[in-house]
């Protein structure tokens, strides 16, 4: 394993995460705080209690992990399309590094963003929201989980992707619908019984119930299937992306 490689790659993704804080860090965070004042501080105040939480507190996990979706699809499918479509990809296969490295690399350094982005909105989400985590250490597990499983997803993209609107296809289209049907801002309890079957089928509502199990005790989902889930999912991303290098699928484009 060429840990030099690995680091190069992972610093120099880091160092362009830092170099655009405003884009981003700072916007997603800025959007998040907008959906908490929204409906946290204002139409939140106005509802009932999810449960036994109070409806404030209870889509914090939700927008978290929705923000958490996107930016880690994003970091990690920007990251190495932009090599492709610059030309700076062939740097790197000439380069000895292999495929598991280069992978890593780009992997961790989105995962990394994601995970300091969810705690900033973690935090943020303090000046607007009172909450409470009945289980710190189940939080961040499936936080860094959820970001290096979608931070692979978003590696599948961007190897995948062969011009820029493909990039936004599966994030607009597939991943945003199914993180606001997930129950980010419902609980799948409140739908009529054949809905929350169908609800059942959408693999966003899992990431969400066990994220907000380790806030506050309560899930629509068992946490073991919702963690289960989540393993399944990034274990076929590892599938896919072995699958891309083993047929011959390059890094460049």
């Amino acid at each position: 394993m060429n840990f030099y490689a690995i680091r190069a790659i992972y610093r120099f993704e880091m160092a362009r995460a830092f170099r655009t804080l405003m884009q981003s860090i700072a916007s997603p965070v800025l959007s998040t705080s907008l959906y908490f004042i929204v409906f946290g501080t204002a139409i939140g105040s106005r509802m009932g209690e999810v449960g036994s939480v109070s409806y404030g507190a209870f889509i914090v996990p939700g927008l978290v992990m929705m923000s958490l979706l996107n930016e880690s699809i994003s970091n990690a499918s920007f990251g190495i399309y932009m090599p492709k479509w610059t030309g700076t990809i062939y740097e790197l296969l000439s380069a000895p590094v292999s495929p598991l490295e280069a992978v890593v690399g780009y992997v961790g350094a989105a995962a990394s963003k994601s995970v300091l982005l969810g705690i900033l909105i973690l935090v943020t989400a303090r000046l607007f929201v009172p909450y409470h985590i009945a289980h710190p250490f189940w939080m961040i597990g499936f936080l860094v989980l959820t970001a290096v499983t979608f931070s692979l997803f978003g590696f599948i993209i961007g190897l995948w992707a062969d011009d820029f609107q493909k990039l936004q296809i599966v994030p607009l289209m597939v991943v945003m619908p199914l993180t606001f049907l997930g129950g980010a801002f419902y609980s799948i309890s409140m739908l009529p019984p054949l809905w929350q079957k169908i609800t059942l089928a959408n693999p966003v509502v899992y990431l969400i119930s066990g994220f907000r199990w380790s806030f506050y005790g309560e899930a629509d989902v068992n946490v073991a299937v919702s963690l289960g889930m989540t393993l399944a999912f990034l274990l076929l991303c590892l599938g896919v992306v072995a699958w891309m290098f083993r047929t011959g699928y390059k890094l460049k484009s």
